[in-house]
């Protein structure tokens, strides 16, 4: 796996030689801890890499601090990824989940580690067209698959509410955007008003990931299909068009941007990376759809989404509370994403 791991890892903002104490004991098979170190990137829940003498794994906790109570549901991801073991969704074995605080400071889980690829940078540098295109639609094609996932079947029925999401989901954004904003964003308060009034007819329920982007996503190191698929924290009961349209949220966004990869102003053609139309063309062939109407207000919605998530990461950056240190930089870019919504939700930007 090609781990992007902090230099300062090694300040770890909880007692190590407890971890160790509880790792090596819940779980023995593990072995000897060698080396603990946090990832970068992120801006949710802290990530750290646990190396010992037998496996490397993952361990992911909640942000130390004040916390809105409805996000970093770390016992939701856990949850999630454990029932879909067995469903042909490729995800990482999940080893345990912790509620003791006293461990680590916040509840937390540990993960098996998955060896591949990680692209944070949509452009993917330093790989073959060809290989950009397949992935792509490898990506396209897993999220279709989750999709026809039976969520009932697989132990989901109290997993999220089967109607209304998007009005919900609407609701829950504004609120959480009202509760932690800290300027007038005049997109925003349009975006909400028109979301609200302007909902499609049409609202299946299927698992929806919630944060389904390239960067969340394990490629095997030499093939181009997704090994797998990772930060399930927004998980929930869904439209599958929410993460359709999150999904190709880069083709709406100008590259170059800190913490949200963009594609719109590169020659997608040179690097052999598909089109958003292809992108949608190769989720409906897959999940036996015959298209998607009103894509430009699924787009809008999770654009929406985005500019209320930044304004939620540049609100804990003022409070010092931030689980990555570009946190500032990143959440100045709410207001920039809403606009780019509020276009969507007129239709001014066209599908690429």
């Amino acid at each position: 796996m090609l781990f992007d791991l902090s230099p300062t890892a090694g300040l770890l903002p909880f007692d190590r030689d407890g971890l160790v104490r509880y790792l090596e004991s819940h779980l023995p098979e593990i072995g000897k801890v060698l080396a603990i170190r946090q990832f970068k990137g992120g801006q949710s829940n802290p990530t750290y890499l646990i190396e010992t003498d037998a496996a490397r794994i993952v361990l992911r906790k909640k942000p130390n601090g004040p916390i809105l109570s409805s996000a970093h549901q770390i016992e939701r991801e856990f949850r999630i990824m454990q029932a879909l073991a067995d469903s042909g969704i490729p995800v990482p074995r999940m080893y345990l989940l912790c509620d003791d605080t006293a461990i680590v400071g916040t509840s937390f889980y540990v993960m098996e580690a998955v060896e591949g690829r990680i692209f944070h940078d949509c452009a993917m540098p330093n790989t073959p067209p060809h290989d950009r295109r397949a992935m792509y639609l490898g990506m396209a094609e897993t999220l279709a698959d989750l999709h026809r996932v039976d969520w009932r079947a697989i132990g989901l029925e109290d997993f999220g509410k089967a109607d209304a999401y998007l009005e919900r989901q609407v609701a829950r954004w504004t609120k959480q955007f009202q509760k932690t904003q800290t300027e007038s964003i005049a997109e925003m308060d349009k975006l909400c008003q028109w979301l609200g009034t302007n909902l499609p007819e049409d609202q299946p329920a299927t698992i929806a990931h919630g944060d389904y982007r390239l960067g969340n996503l394990v490629f095997d190191p030499v093939e181009c299909r997704v090994r797998a698929v990772l930060d399930w924290e927004l998980a929930t009961i869904g439209h599958p068009m929410a993460d359709l349209a999150y999904m190709c949220l880069p083709y709406r966004l100008e590259s170059g941007l800190p913490g949200i990869p963009g594609l719109a102003d590169i020659d997608l053609d040179a690097l052999g990376i598909p089109s958003e139309l292809d992108i949608v063309h190769a989720y409906c062939a897959r999940a036996r759809r015959d298209g998607v109407p009103n894509w430009n207000y699924y787009l809008a919605f999770a654009l929406f989404r985005t500019a209320a998530i930044l304004q939620g990461i540049y609100a804990r950056s003022l409070q010092n509370n931030a689980a990555n240190e570009d946190a500032r930089q990143v959440g100045q870019n709410a207001a920039y994403v809403a606009r780019v919504g509020w276009a969507c939700a007129r239709g001014e930007a066209a599908p690429g």
